[in-house]
């Protein structure tokens, strides 16, 4: 029993369609992945940063820099750079996509007061600036 040509060709025909589907919903699947991890990053760095202001009273350290100072270097499985600016009474942490990783363009903010913003996206990607955008056509977390 073997195959005919026209059943192969069918085959590889199948495969082939599967696979377009599949690998761009595999790609978007990681970005809104890596988008969450940003997410949580930006999460944990508000709360921690709240504690600091119960304790001091201010969200800046002696230094005048943010008082809970997000690490300088990103890790080989980070996919988003987090950075703060601070004054006594308020503060923003900002997630800015990393180029290599594939999340150019990607841009989150959080401040003291929980509002969640999207200030950038790539191109093709709707943004809702009072939320975090999470998917192409603009929904948000």
């Amino acid at each position: 029993m073997g195959f005919t040509v026209v059943e192969l060709l069918v085959a590889v025909a199948i495969v082939g369609i599967l696979a377009a589907i599949a690998v761009p919903q595999y790609g978007s699947y990681v970005t809104r992945s890596r988008i969450l991890d940003a997410f949580a990053k930006l999460s944990d760095y508000r709360t921690r940063m709240e504690q600091y202001f119960l304790d001091r009273r201010s969200y800046l350290d002696d230094a005048g820099a943010c008082g809970v100072i997000p690490s300088a270097a990103a890790g080989p499985a980070d996919s988003f750079q987090v950075a703060c600016i601070a004054t006594a009474r308020s503060f923003v942490y900002t997630a800015t996509g990393i180029d290599t990783k594939g999340m150019a363009r990607f841009v989150y903010t959080i401040d003291e007061t929980g509002l969640r913003g999207t200030a950038s996206l790539p191109t093709g990607w709707t943004r809702s600036a009072d939320c975090w955008t999470i998917r192409a056509d603009g929904s948000c977390v």
